[in-house]
């Protein structure tokens, strides 16, 4: 079993579309751990705000498998296969770390933005404090503590899903 952390955002349809991305990801994966949710400025074009937030799960999927199945739920959830980088989403799934591996294909891990972003490294520092990042050799609660937070503003949003849910 690989222990895998995952960062999701959406900014269309936010409540509805992560909550429906949560009961997928726990019936298709099984018990996640949930950071807060947080909601966020978007990044690297204008748009509306995000919200964002890390989940932890074990899993025995290759990273290949679980990198495709991942695809097919944004998909799923009205993501355009020719969508650009950086403009609006319903539903963003991307693969943070995947135990210690450190790879570049199918998928970039660590990823390289969990340094970067608030948005991501907050959540991730406060669902796995004491694990190390592969390359740096820090943990994550390390690597929030000297980040300098005036770079993104974060405002943490109160998260009313359950497992139980249907959307």
């Amino acid at each position: 079993m690989a222990r895998v952390y995952l960062s999701i955002g959406t900014n269309i349809e936010r409540e509805k579309n992560l909550f429906s991305g949560l009961t997928a990801l726990n019936r298709q994966l099984g018990a996640l751990t949930l950071s807060s949710l947080f909601e966020s400025e978007a990044v690297g074009f204008s748009g509306s705000p995000f919200y964002n937030m890390v989940v932890g799960f074990d899993t025995s999927l290759d990273i290949t498998s679980l990198s495709q199945q991942l695809r097919e739920l944004e998909y799923a959830h009205g993501r355009e296969i020719d969508a650009k980088k950086f403009s609006p989403r319903t539903l963003d799934l991307d693969i943070l770390l995947y135990d210690d591996l450190v790879a570049q294909e199918p998928v970039q891990v660590p990823r390289s933005e969990i340094t970067f972003n608030a948005f991501v490294l907050w959540p991730l520092a406060e669902i796995a404090p004491d694990v190390l990042h592969p390359i740096l050799n820090q943990t994550f609660g390390q690597l929030w503590q000297a980040y300098d937070k005036s770079q993104q503003q974060l405002i943490k949003v109160p998260l009313s899903w359950s497992p139980e849910q249907e959307f």
